[in-house]
């Protein structure tokens, strides 16, 4: 079976607006997010590529631009099933707004009964995302053989839910996983089971140091869904 590699799309507008954008037009990646997207090809230079696979929305389209064009012929596929989780009402709105809403308790400690006013609910999305890794795994596999390697780009919840499956990891418990933007997750995938190689993977490691304000950084990580402060 073939390699995964996820790539969080880079940072974007709504993440540093503290804005859960879901899957709202418009949200392009913001200066920091082109930087990480133009970094990509020299991180995966030594990686032979299968194919790349992308959500339909604007700011993932945006982060494998560079490594397509450092690829000339590298295929693009665009899978609906792993776009944004949709939020519904919930879309657009301020995370610090969303933060008192009783139904935050419930995405956060509870996320598999938690669905989203007018949106999905969080098992709907981990289980299209899913039936669109496999999918993908079979039709790479049987295009280009079971040792290819291929990358996706989607959204913090979109791999957080991918890499709960592959971990054998309850739904309820994949807030646990943390993913930034631009980030890189592989999973291995074979016979009998997946295997996590890489998990959040920046190369940077500045988000770790803590911040004496105490306050979020920029880059969105401890936000409560979307993987990253504007939902990825």
């Amino acid at each position: 079976m073939p390699t995964l590699i996820l790539v969080r799309h880079g940072r974007s507008t709504a993440n540093t607006a503290g804005v859960l954008a879901g899957r709202a037009p418009g949200v392009a990646l913001d200066e920091r997010g082109a930087a990480q997207s133009a970094a990509l090809p020299a991180r995966l230079a030594g990686v032979p590529l299968a194919a790349v696979v992308s959500s339909p929305l604007q700011r993932c389209r945006e982060t494998v631009e560079p490594l397509l064009a450092a690829r000339p012929g590298l295929a693009l596929h665009v899978e609906d099933r792993i776009s944004e989780c949709d939020y519904g009402d919930w879309s657009g709105r301020k995370l610090a707004e969303l933060g008192d809403d009783p139904l935050m308790e419930v995405v956060q400690q509870h996320a598999s009964a938690a669905a989203f006013p007018g949106g999905e609910s969080m098992r709907a999305m981990q289980a299209r995302a899913v039936d669109a890794v496999r999918d993908w795994n079979a039709r790479i596999a049987e295009a280009h053989g079971p040792e290819a390697v291929y990358a996706m780009c989607a959204h913090g919840d979109i791999i957080k839910a991918v890499v709960a499956d592959a971990l054998g990891l309850h739904l309820d418990l994949f807030q646990r996983i943390s993913v930034e933007p631009c980030s890189v997750t592989v999973i291995r995938y074979t016979r009998l089971r997946p295997y996590l190689v890489r998990l959040g993977d920046t190369g940077d490691f500045a988000s770790l140091v803590p911040r004496e304000d105490g306050a979020i950084p920029a880059d969105g990580r401890d936000a409560a869904v979307g993987g990253g402060a504007g939902a990825a």
